[in-house]
């Protein structure tokens, strides 16, 4: 992918991030950098040199034996008991919850973001932990063989088991769901910062915050070039932004790529209104 130097330097140093491959891609890093869109004067370098000070701290804490239950005790100690950490339930869907620099200020965020945090820690202590994103919630879990247990990073780090992910499920939705085995999945970090920005992208056009909603495609689209239903979107925000040139070009691709889409005749009908737009 050759880097647009066009586009602002967050977005040309979040490019360079996610070209690397996906082993490699530092999580932190890359959020910090989407984060620098909407705070331009933010230092990426001093939030990373945060989480580096935060991890010498649990380190310091660990036992000699470092068996993973005693691990998580230790870190949801220091995390949520000693440093203040928590979910935000009140404020939930404020944008700021999505951006790690005001996570790491603030000490509050989202499943996602506060898992980010728990695993940028984990990843500097030299304990693997993967992401798991579970349909409605964002949960960890160690990255060991046969390990059975999840971190509920939203709630103070508490530990589940599968039987009590689907209740946390059943909870959330508010009615019985069964647990389905690609929901404990782990996800890689192309999907963890995608599912962040949807978050953004969901919140900006709740708040008719249009152009803040386009940026977030542009970005799920730089991660998954080839997704169609982000392709869409990015036309049907162009259109509310009257660019109509743009507009007619993502939607006719959608068309072109999906003639038989559930939603053909409202794009149809949405094409035929840019033909008239002044």
């Amino acid at each position: 992918m050759v880097v647009d130097m066009s586009f602002s330097p967050a977005r040309q140093q979040f490019i360079q991030e996610i070209q690397a491959p996906e082993p490699q891609i530092d999580l932190a890093k890359a959020a910090l950098y989407l984060a620098q869109e909407e705070f331009p004067e933010l230092e990426p370098m001093a939030y990373l040199n945060a989480l580096d000070t935060m991890a010498v701290e649990i380190q310091e804490r660990l036992p000699v034996e470092r068996y993973p239950l005693r691990v998580l005790q230790v870190m949801n100690q220091y995390l949520f008991t000693d440093l203040g950490f928590v979910g935000s339930r009140e404020n939930y869907y404020d944008p700021d919850n999505s951006y790690l620099n005001q996570v790491i200020d603030r000490r509050t965020g989202i499943p996602i973001t506060l898992s980010l945090v728990y695993l940028a820690l984990a990843q500097r202590i030299d304990f693997p932990m993967v992401g798991i994103g579970m349909p409605g919630h964002f949960l960890i879990r160690p990255d060991f063989a046969d390990a059975g247990i999840y971190v509920d990073a939203f709630n103070q780090g508490e530990i589940l088991f599968p039987v009590d992910c689907e209740a946390r499920l059943s909870q959330i939705y508010g009615q019985p769901v069964q647990l389905q085995p690609e929901f404990l999945e782990p996800v890689g970090s192309r999907q963890f910062l995608a599912r962040m920005l949807t978050n953004l992208k969901v919140i900006y056009v709740n708040q008719n915050q249009i152009d803040k909603a386009l940026g977030a495609v542009e970005r799920i689209l730089l991660l998954f070039p080839e997704a169609l239903s982000e392709r869409r979107d990015r036309g049907l925000l162009y259109y509310q932004l009257d660019q109509w040139r743009e507009a007619r070009k993502d939607l006719e691709f959608y068309l072109a790529k999906m003639p038989s889409a559930p939603d053909e005749q409202v794009v149809r009908r949405l094409l035929e209104r840019i033909d008239w737009a002044p």
